[in-house]
C-alpha cells in the first residue's frame, strides 16, 4: 500500500490506483463527467511517484500548469507514495419546498397517510437529491445533497454504461449512501431517530430507479427504449439499506423508459388532471420531459438535452454553488443604483450575479441562457452560434467557446422542439395553451424572457407560465401525506401516450431549424 497526502491527511491506495479514486473516497470531490476524461475539471495539485501526463491531460493542461503540479485526477496513476491537494466543493443549490409549500402541508389531517408516525418525501434527481421529513402534525424537516452517483457520470447515460460495465452493485450502493446521510439529517434536525421511520415515498426518473434498486438497464439503453419495469409498488427499506429497516418504500409509477416517476409526482403535485384547461409542463434537464393534458388525454415524451444545462459538459459549467454565475444581463438593463447583488464586469461589460457574491470561477445553467442571450443582443455572437473570437468573457476568467455555444444549441433545439412536436401531436398551437408548467430545479432560476429570446422555449407564448419548483418532491409529498392519491398517481401514470420523437418528422425538422439563434 502507498501513502497519499490528501489536504494534509493520510490516506493509503495501491499501486496502479487512479488518483480520482482515491480522492472520492476522502469526501467533497467532484467528477463531473465520472472520469472519462471528457471534461477536464478534476484539476487538482499532484506531486510524487505519479504515471507521466497523457494525451488527455495534455489536451486540457497547459505547460504551466503541468510545471506547477497540476494533473488530472482521472487520468493520474499513483505509483508510489505521493501528495494531492484540492479545495473542498460545496453542494449546490438544492430546490426543497418553498415556504408556502410547508404551509400548505402544515398538517396532514382529513386524510390518511401511508405513514403510521414518520413519514418520508424523496426526489432522487439526476444531480441533487431532495427530502422531507412528516409526522401527524406536518412537515418537521427538509433537507437537500448532491446526488453521489455524480462521480460515475454527470448523466443518466454514463451512468447506464457504468451500470452495464458491471458497476451495477457500486451505483445503488452510492445512491443508497446519499439517502441514509439524508434521513439521518432529517431526524437529527427534527429530534427523532431513523429507526422511527416506518414509510418513505421515494420518485425519481426511471433509470434512478432502476439504478436504486440494482436492476438491469439494460432495456434502458438501446432502441426500442421500452422499461421492463415501471415501478409502481412497495419494497422494504431493508433491501434498499436504508438506516431505518423497518420501513416500507413506495416507488410511484413510471409512465415510459424516459419520462418517469418524477414526473407522475409533478403532473399529481399540479392536478394536472383537474378542469378543462389545456396545461403543459416541461422539466428541462440532462433528459427533457414533457407532458400535455388536454381534453381528458395525456400526452408525453422525454428529449436528449445534454447535460449542458445541468452544469455539465460546457468548459467553465458547473452546479449552481458558490462561485458560479447564475444571472447575467446587458449593461443598459441594469441601473448601477438599484444593482443589489449584480456587479458590473469591467471586460465584458455584462452585469453578473455570482452565488456567494465571490469571485466568479463558473457558470451554471442559467447564468449560460442569460449570457447566450446577452451574446446574441449585443452581436458578440451572430443567429448561427458563430464567435468571431472564438470564446467570449462572460465574468473574470469566465469564458463561454465555441464548442460550449454548440452544446447550448443542441440542447435548447432539442427541448424546444419536443415542446413544438407534442403540440403538433395534439393538434394545438402554443398561444392556445392555458398554461405552461416549468419543473425542476434548473427551471426554477431560469429567466424566461432569456430562455423565449435563443429559442430554448418557442417564441409563442401561452395565456400563462408557472415555474413550479421542484414539483416531484411535492407530488410525493402529497402521495405521503394521502393514500388516496396512490390510485390517482397509478392512473396518470397509465393513461399517458409517449410520443416518440426519434422517429417523428415534425420533430426532426424542428430540430434542425431550432438549431439557429434568432
Amino acid at each position: 500500500m502507498e501513502q497519499i497526502l490528501i489536504n494534509g491527511q493520510s490516506a493509503f491506495a495501491e499501486k496502479g490506483t487512479l488518483l480520482s479514486d482515491v480522492l472520492q473516497e476522502t469526501g467533497g470531490y467532484k467528477m463531473p463527467c465520472g472520469g472519462q476524461g471528457h471534461c477536464g475539471k478534476c484539476k487538482v495539485y499532484a506531486v510524487g511517484a505519479l504515471s507521466e501526463p497523457d494525451s488527455v491531460e495534455r489536451r486540457f493542461l497547459t505547460e504551466q500548469e503541468l510545471k506547477d503540479g497540476i494533473r488530472l485526477a482521472c487520468r493520474t496513476i499513483i505509483e508510489g507514495p505521493a501528495e494531492s491537494r484540492f479545495e473542498t466543493q460545496k453542494n449546490a443549490q438544492i430546490l426543497l419546498g418553498g415556504q408556502q409549500d410547508a404551509a400548505a402541508k402544515n398538517t396532514v389531517t382529513g386524510s390518511k397517510p401511508l405513514f403510521d408516525k414518520l413519514g418520508v418525501a424523496i426526489d432522487i434527481g439526476t444531480t441533487t437529491l431532495a427530502a422531507q421529513l412528516y409526522d401527524e402534525s406536518g412537515l418537521l424537516s427538509q433537507a437537500g445533497a448532491d446526488n453521489p452517483q455524480a462521480v460515475f457520470g454527470a448523466d443518466v447515460i454514463s451512468r447506464i454504461e457504468k451500470s452495464l460495465a458491471g458497476e451495477g452493485r457500486a451505483l445503488a450502493q452510492a445512491i443508497r449512501r446519499g439517502l441514509s446521510g439524508l434521513l439521518t439529517e432529517l431526524c437529527k434536525k427534527a429530534g427523532k431517530e431513523t429507526a422511527q421511520i416506518d414509510t418513505l415515498v421515494i420518485t425519481g426518473n426511471t433509470a434512478m430507479l432502476y439504478l436504486l434498486t440494482e436492476r438491469n438497464p439494460d432495456c434502458l439503453s438501446k432502441a426500442p427504449f421500452i422499461a421492463d419495469w415501471l415501478a409502481g409498488e412497495w419494497i422494504a427499506a431493508k433491501e434498499l439499506e436504508l438506516p431505518c429497516e423497518n420501513a416500507k418504500v413506495w416507488l410511484p409509477h413510471c409512465m415510459s423508459a424516459f419520462v418517469g416517476a418524477d414526473i407522475t409526482t409533478a403532473l399529481l403535485a399540479n392536478d394536472i388532471r383537474n378542469g378543462e384547461s389545456l396545461r403543459m409542463l416541461v422539466d428541462i434537464g440532462t433528459n427533457g420531459e414533457i407532458t400535455l393534458w388536454k381534453n381528458g388525454e395525456l400526452f408525453c415524451c422525454s428529449t436528449a438535452a445534454g447535460p449542458a444545462f445541468e452544469g455539465a459538459g460546457l468548459s467553465m459549467g458547473m452546479q449552481g454553488e458558490e462561485g458560479a454565475v447564475s444571472y447575467v444581463k446587458l449593461a443598459d438593463e441594469v441601473d448601477a443604483a438599484n444593482a443589489g447583488d449584480m456587479v458590473l464586469d469591467e471586460t465584458s461589460g455584462f452585469w453578473v450575479h455570482v452565488i456567494g457574491n465571490t469571485t466568479p470561477r463558473g457558470i451554471c445553467g442559467s447564468g449560460v441562457i442569460d449570457a447566450v442571450r446577452c451574446l446574441l443582443v449585443s452581436e458578440i455572437m451572430d443567429e448561427t452560434g458563430f464567435l468571431e473570437d472564438e470564446e467570449a468573457v462572460i465574468a473574470g476568467n469566465v469564458l463561454l467557446d465555441q464548442e460550449d455555444i454548440r452544446k447550448v444549441q443542441l440542447a435548447k433545439s432539442a427541448i424546444c422542439a419536443g415542446m413544438e412536436a407534442m403540440l403538433n401531436k395534439a393538434e394545438l398551437k402554443m398561444e392556445e395553451v392555458d398554461e405552461l408548467l416549468i419543473a425542476g430545479g434548473f427551471g426554477s432560476f431560469l429567466n424566461l424572457e432569456s430562455a423565449r429570446t435563443i429559442g430554448l422555449l418557442p417564441r409563442s407564448m401561452p395565456k400563462k407560465t408557472t415555474v413550479c419548483g421542484n414539483a416531484a418532491l411535492k407530488g410525493a409529498a402529497q402521495l405521503l401525506l394521502n393514500a388516496d392519491r396512490v390510485e390517482e398517481s397509478r392512473e396518470i401514470a397509465a393513461s399517458a401516450q409517449a410520443l416518440n420523437l426519434a422517429t417523428d418528422p415534425f420533430f426532426i425538422d424542428c430540430y434542425m431549424e431550432g438549431m439557429l439563434f434568432e
